[in-house]
């Protein structure tokens, strides 16, 4: 199986949707918001250093996410499949993702899952209130809009351009974005 890279505004159920491919398919999560937020609850100078870019709903470096890549393979089996999930969000990291699987000689496939920007902020606000996540306030949401659109837009116009995403419809039910993603990942 193709590693995935699953894709799209925060809040547009990309967790979900990796966590049911996970159970049903084998696949490991390498989640890149979790595994933040885990080095951020580290009381060392990286971790502070995350929680305060986290914080503002800025981007965390290229250099450590990277870093948290190439350990998170190295401790997998060539052969398991792996969904990225909140990964690439810059042009640099595109990049830098690409080599990186390439060096491990991995195929992938991106999927988006596609929701406004409207409908992202609503699922946010509500996920606040359930969960209680610091970086979900409103303030932070709209900066991590603003960087979808302005770094990760770009990323799956190239995809798109390379014949490399498949986009579907997030607004719906989870069952039904889940049967929407099966279908899309048996046509590529």
């Amino acid at each position: 199986m193709k590693d995935i890279i699953l894709i799209g505004r925060q809040g547009s159920g990309k967790g979900t949707q990796g966590k049911i491919l996970a159970e049903k398919f084998g696949y490991h999560i390498f989640e890149t918001g979790s595994a933040l937020r885990e080095m951020a609850q580290q009381n060392s100078e990286l971790g502070q250093q995350v929680k305060e870019i986290t914080g503002r709903g800025d981007l965390v470096s290229n250099e450590i996410v990277m870093a948290i890549v190439r350990e998170f393979l190295a401790k997998l089996s060539p052969s398991t499949p792996v969904i990225f999930d909140g990964i690439p969000r810059s042009e640099v990291q595109r990049e830098s993702l690409e080599l990186e699987l390439k060096k491990a000689n991995r195929d992938w496939q991106a999927l988006e899952i596609r929701i406004s920007n409207e409908e992202a902020v609503h699922r946010l606000l509500k996920r606040a209130e359930i969960e209680g996540r610091a970086d979900d306030n409103i303030t932070a949401i709209q900066k991590r809009l603003e960087n979808f659109e302005t770094h990760t837009q770009p990323i799956l116009d190239i995809w798109a351009e390379r014949d490399l995403l498949v986009a579907i419809n997030g607004k719906a039910k989870i069952d039904l974005v889940h049967a929407a993603v099966v279908k899309a990942l048996v046509l590529v």
